[in-house]
């Protein structure tokens, strides 16, 4: 990929088909940007799960910097790369280039995968109720300007908290203030560091956004306004260590033919 801030695109391989495969049945996909600026391991996540009963296909991954772990993760699944640079440019400059991007891609729906930037107001309003973004904590716990990867779970040591978890909200223009769609508790072990627990959260979030991904693709299909998975709330107990092997569950069947 050229230079960001330019419009540079990397052209993905063949047009990938449009139709929900795997259990999914003959359903229309909706077509999705993924916006990510490090390893993407939420974004291949999400991949995981196209073909396979999805209601989403990525067209398009939006990076702001080189080099990323995401754009290979784009590269080997033959998705177009489109690069934006942020710094010392006008946001509503930056916006209307995203929105170019996002147009020329018929996109209908935006992830946010480790995206370090604040989503342009010029984007939040075209696609107001369409981009989810994915939290390691418990919202509106450990949120805000600044708290992202390890930060957070630094935070969330200091603080002596027993719980943390992961949350997937719609997003506004202001950090990790968006109505919240999907919450998962993990717990904070005795001896734990950021590391630790980072990766005991990190494979909660490999699962919930998924799950939030497909619900929020059902509503927009249906026409009708993303609701919290609110069921989620009896699938675990925080009397019990709440593990992944029921979220885990309730993702496969979210993804099965109804």
């Amino acid at each position: 990929m050229s230079a960001l801030g330019r419009g540079a695109v990397q052209r993905a391989g063949e047009p990938r088909t449009s139709a929900v495969g795997g259990s999914g049945g003959d359903a229309r996909t909706i077509d999705a940007a993924v916006f990510s600026s490090g390893s993407g391991s939420n974004f291949q996540a999400l991949l995981e799960w196209e073909g396979k009963g999805a209601l989403w296909r990525t067209r398009l991954l939006v990076v702001d910097r080189e080099g990323t772990g995401a754009m290979e993760r784009a590269r080997q699944a033959g998705i177009e790369v489109r690069g934006v640079a942020f710094t010392g440019r006008d946001p509503s400059v930056v916006g209307e280039q995203m929105l170019g991007a996002l147009r020329e891609a018929h996109v209908d729906v935006i992830f946010l995968a480790g995206f370090l930037r604040l989503v342009t107001s010029t984007v939040v309003a075209a696609y107001r109720d369409r981009i989810l973004n994915i939290h390691p904590a418990l919202l509106p716990a450990f949120g805000g300007r600044g708290m992202w990867g390890r930060a957070v779970h630094e935070a969330v040591l200091r603080s002596a908290a027993r719980v943390t978890g992961v949350t997937v909200h719609l997003v506004d223009d202001r950090y990790d203030e968006g109505r919240i769609l999907a919450q998962w508790p993990v717990p904070v072990h005795a001896g734990d560091d950021p590391d630790t627990l980072a990766a005991r959260v990190l494979e909660v979030e490999h699962l919930l956004y998924p799950l939030a991904a497909q619900q929020l693709c059902r509503a927009l299909a249906a026409g009708t306004e993303p609701a919290p998975l609110a069921a989620l709330g009896g699938a675990f107990s925080l009397a019990d260590e709440p593990g992944v092997s029921s979220l885990a569950h309730l993702v496969k069947e979210a993804f099965q033919a109804p």
